[in-house]
């Protein structure tokens, strides 16, 4: 959510920010709300303030025709602010609706283009494996390998679903501990496990609602399934003020993650990248209102996952996202994307962004700046490690002629010691 003082000064780029995102918004329906509910708002405490008053003087009336007089006149001004209260209940759904609906502003590094077809690649790491046997899927090698079970998932939890069973699962916790390790080195990160169950208000407040509706899954209550870390997270700095000197606030959150893929029924509708159930490492950052800042930590963010990735020897490259593939609240976003072989191509397995005041004006997480000023903070995050899709990478990418899997080395340690996965005996 952006302020709506810096909307009404800022109208054009707005509608320059909502077309570079290829979304439709009528920043002046916006403006019309605004000023009806400011008009009503008058109104409605210049009535109460009227009412106030009155109310405050009749114990002191002693005339009693001037008193009835008075008191009919309170009766139509009462008649008159409640129809203008409930005029404004109703300004006030369009108003928020159409606020929670005003895109944030792209940074000018964010390319021009409709999708991620468009997204502009700014490095690679790492050499492509190149394989003189015929390569195989990960759905191939896990079947082979008795790593995980399709068909049973299927069958157990619906539609994308699955089971990792032995070395499978072993290695996806494996990628737990590394991950876990790794950043507990760095000492700035909190590690937290956070709620994948929220309500519908954490979920507003990281932006993901209410446009991404059809993407999250609800319950019976009326709460939601989260789809990352991020949402929890977020929302656990929510109403708080931090003290500047404890800025910026590091987490690195872990959750399990539901997600509907509503738009993407006919996309990877085997194995193991496109699932419904997963689990995911995000990094969470909040900082001091700074776009220098947010630039620098949005940095530190990326830099950070592809080391786990460098680690792991997985090949990458990393994009920057064109504005047809940025979200409501994204001011810049990288996708990191790992080599899978058997797609021959890289493919997304991180998502990088950072958001400035957006998500933090909506959960209300402030700070007092240096001059005692009370500021809106800025927020960032990005995915740590995301399983099982790195196992996809993992598993192919150290595929062997043989059928056998090389696990690496970082690895190894997490798994008692074990260097290669082979085919079970039967």
């Amino acid at each position: 959510m952006l302020d709506i003082k810096f909307i009404r000064e800022n109208k054009d780029l707005i509608m320059m920010g909502a077309a570079k995102k290829r979304l439709k918004f009528d920043v002046e329906e916006l403006i019309k709300a605004d000023d009806k509910r400011k008009e009503l708002l008058a109104l409605t405490e210049a009535k109460r303030a009227e009412q106030n008053m009155v109310s405050s003087k009749l114990p002191q009336m002693t005339n009693v025709e001037e008193k009835h007089a008075l008191l009919a006149d309170m009766k139509i001004l009462k008649e008159s602010l409640q129809k203008e209260e409930e005029e404004l209940k109703e300004v006030m759904k369009t108003w928020q609706i159409l606020m929670l609906s005003v895109p944030n502003i792209p940074d000018m590094s964010v390319p021009e283009g409709e999708d991620d077809s468009q997204n502009v690649e700014i490095s690679t790491w790492g050499e492509v494996p190149k394989f003189d046997f015929q390569v195989k899927d990960h759905i191939q090698l896990m079947e082979a390998l008795d790593l995980a079970d399709f068909e049973k998932g299927t069958k157990v939890a619906g539609f994308r679903g699955y089971f990792l069973k032995n070395e499978g699962a072993l290695l996806e916790l494996a990628l737990f501990q590394f991950v876990t390790d790794e950043f507990i080195k760095k000492g700035d990160y909190v590690p937290m496990i956070v709620p994948s169950l929220v309500r519908r208000e954490a979920l507003l407040g990281t932006g993901i609602l209410p446009q991404g509706e059809d993407d999250v899954y609800k319950t019976q209550d009326g709460d939601y399934l989260a789809g990352t870390a991020e949402v929890a997270t977020m929302s656990y700095f929510g109403d708080t003020v931090i003290d500047k000197k404890d800025l910026p606030k590091k987490v690195i959150a872990f959750s399990p993650c539901f997600r509907r893929e509503a738009g993407s029924y006919s996309k990877d509708v085997k194995g193991a990248y496109r699932v419904h159930e997963f689990y995911k490492f995000e990094q969470v950052i909040v900082c001091e209102a700074s776009h220098e800042t947010s630039v620098k930590l949005h940095e530190e963010l990326r830099e950070n996952s592809e080391k786990l990735l460098q680690i792991l020897g997985l090949p990458y490259r990393v994009v920057i996202n064109c504005g047809g593939d940025l979200g409501l609240g994204q001011v810049k976003k990288y996708d990191i994307e790992a080599w899978s072989p058997a797609a021959g191509k890289y493919r997304e397995t991180h998502s990088c962004s950072y958001f400035h005041d957006f998500q933090c004006r909506r959960l209300n997480i402030r700070y007092k700046d240096d001059e005692g000023k009370m500021r809106i903070a800025h927020s960032l995050n990005n995915t740590a490690l995301a399983m099982p899709r790195v196992l996809i990478q993992l598993l192919e990418n150290n595929q062997q002629a043989d059928g056998t899997v090389k696990i690496p080395e970082v690895l190894q340690k997490y798994m008692g010691g074990k260097t290669i996965i082979t085919p079970k005996t039967k």
